[in-house]
């Protein structure tokens, strides 16, 4: 049997444009003499939906596509994601659904049995679960159909959520085959725990699965793709590309055939950075990007990833010199746009810097006159970045990083105006070795080396570095990883051995500064714990040290 699983990039909301390229897809299946074509998780209206499931036309809408769609689908069985009423009275009003379609109609209903509940997910506020999986029936072959957490185990979830397993009732039930329709949003380090579960669930149930997972970047979250089949041995026979479409043509009975690589941590991170970024401007009707470009290697990052993602051309960097700025500084910004081949423009702030000291004579006496004038000049960047975006439409992006957003070390309506922060989930140390993967991906030094290996500063007053005022970033990010990832208390930390006076500051900083982030722009998530939807935490509150 021939399984072509169809990994697609869909837009949220757009169902009129999904359904017509999954028609392609079906297609394409079709040329290459598939029996059966499957796609990811809700794939018609796209994952996650979030509250345009509240819409009843939305819902409406996702159920018309598919009937739509089972009219290309002769000759060959398509298996779809969509969402549908639930036919019951009772319960939420909703199901996670995917759609057996062949000889021109739906021929059968699967419901999604585990719904998650944590860090991203928050599908019981909309579905209600199927009591069980089921199989069906192609060619004389008796499949099981599973929806992406009816895959997960508890040694792959930390606990036992849900006291059911799926994968185990459809051994039960007779299945030869076990498909499984996901939407997995990529971290690091989570494309090998995944495999690790589908050989570990494969060899426990002595059945092949094949697994097809959404790919392409839908607000803060990028989803990997790379699709795969699993023997019954536990082995992996085929595996699709990672971080782009893709149609992998399956032989479930077979020994190995396609096999794309993994890669590497960094070029996955690499790759996840680029697509979230490409697929937020071109899903969000932007064209092109502006950014400030300050000489250090936070936006040195942030336009080589930008570069890429959307091409040179569409890239735009505002170099905002202040009295304070070293010369190193602009030549550095200069030769980044120069090597990237992106525009850029210089534009002093030191007229509008001095207008604002004017203004603030008499205002701010008795005051923090320093912090007031040091955030000033990020304000005004801000202000000017944000004029440009406004004037030609590019989406502003911001160009902090993990480190100084967990800390505060940031200003509002100032550097971290954005509507996007690309770098926002990678810590400061992690952005260095990005900065050498995106050189290594060229061949060249188009991140300058003297950006590469200054000293960090924000250059705001005289002489100033960011060690003045956080720990060194090695051991910061060393007690930020485990204390927003790892959710582990002051006391914890620091009985692993670290200093308690730095991990008592680090942890203050923290949890001072949770109102900044819940203004700042989105970031693309590429860890276990990222801000924004996954992480829920009270603004006012008084558990500071874990104590």
């Amino acid at each position: 049997m021939k399984v072509a699983l169809a990994q697609f990039n869909p837009i949220v909301g757009d169902i009129r444009g999904n359904v017509t390229r999954m028609a392609d897809f079906i297609a394409r299946a079709k040329t290459a003499r598939a029996d059966i074509v499957v796609f990811g998780e809700l794939s018609v209206v796209g994952y996650p939906p979030r509250d345009l499931l509240k819409k009843e036309g939305f819902v409406a809408d996702s159920v018309a596509a598919v009937n739509e769609l089972a009219e290309s689908c002769e000759g060959i069985t398509a298996i779809v994601g969509f969402v549908r009423p639930t036919p019951d009275t009772s319960g939420r009003p909703l199901q996670n659904a995917a759609a057996v379609l062949a000889g021109g109609r739906v021929e059968s209903i699967h419901v999604k049995t585990l719904l998650p509940t944590y860090d991203v997910f928050d599908e019981t506020r909309y579905f209600e679960p199927g009591d069980r999986p089921g199989c069906i029936e192609v060619d004389g072959r008796r499949i099981g159909l599973s929806i992406c957490e009816d895959l997960w185990d508890a040694d792959a979830l930390g606990r036992e959520l849900y006291g059911r397993d799926p994968i185990a009732m459809l051994a039960d039930d007779g299945a030869e085959m076990i498909i499984n329709m996901s939407a997995s949003p990529y971290e690091q380090g989570k494309a090998k725990t995944r495999e690790d579960l589908f050989t570990r669930q494969a060899a426990r149930c002595g059945l092949p699965i094949l697994y097809v997972n959404q790919v392409g970047g839908n607000d803060e979250l990028v989803f990997d793709g790379t699709s795969c089949a699993i023997s019954p041995a536990g082995q992996i026979i085929a595996r699709a590309k990672g971080f782009t479409e893709d149609l992998l043509e399956v032989d479930a009975g077979g020994g190995p055939q396609r096999i794309e690589e993994l890669g590497g941590e960094l070029p996955r991170l690499s790759a996840a950075l680029k697509l979230g970024l490409k697929d937020y401007v071109r899903k969000c009707g932007f064209s092109s990007v502006v950014l400030g470009s300050s000489g250090g290697i936070d936006s040195a990052v942030v336009a080589a990833l930008a570069a890429d993602a959307i091409g040179p051309e569409n890239v735009y960097s505002l170099a905002m010199p202040s009295r304070y700025s070293s010369d190193h500084s602009l030549s550095d910004a200069a030769a980044l746009a120069e090597n990237l081949g992106i525009h850029y423009k210089v534009i002093p702030i030191e007229p509008m810097h001095a207008a604002y000291e004017g203004a603030f004579e008499g205002l701010l006496t008795g005051g923090n006159l320093d912090i007031a004038n040091e955030n000033i000049q990020a304000r005004i960047r801000g202000a000017l970045v944000m004029a440009v975006s406004n004037a030609f439409g590019h989406l502003p992006l911001a160009t902090g990083n993990k480190s100084e957003l967990s800390t505060g070390y940031c200003t509002l309506y100032g550097d971290m105006c954005g509507g996007l922060a690309p770098i926002g989930d990678v810590l400061k140390t992690v952005v260095y070795d990005l900065a050498e993967q995106l050189n290594a991906e060229v061949g060249s030094d188009r991140i300058p080396r003297s950006i590469i290996t200054k000293a960090p500063s924000a250059e705001l007053k005289p002489d100033q570095f960011d060690h003045d005022k956080l720990p060194p970033y090695p051991l910061l990010d060393e007690v930020i990883s485990r204390y927003i990832e790892g959710d582990k208390t002051a006391r914890q930390i620091i009985d692993e051995g670290f200093d308690a006076d730095i991990v008592d500051r680090a942890v203050r900083m923290v949890d001072a500064n949770e109102y900044k982030r819940q203004q700042a722009a989105s970031v693309i998530k590429v860890t276990t714990r990222a801000f924004g939807a996954g992480r829920r935490m009270p603004i006012a509150q008084r558990y500071v040290q874990g104590d």
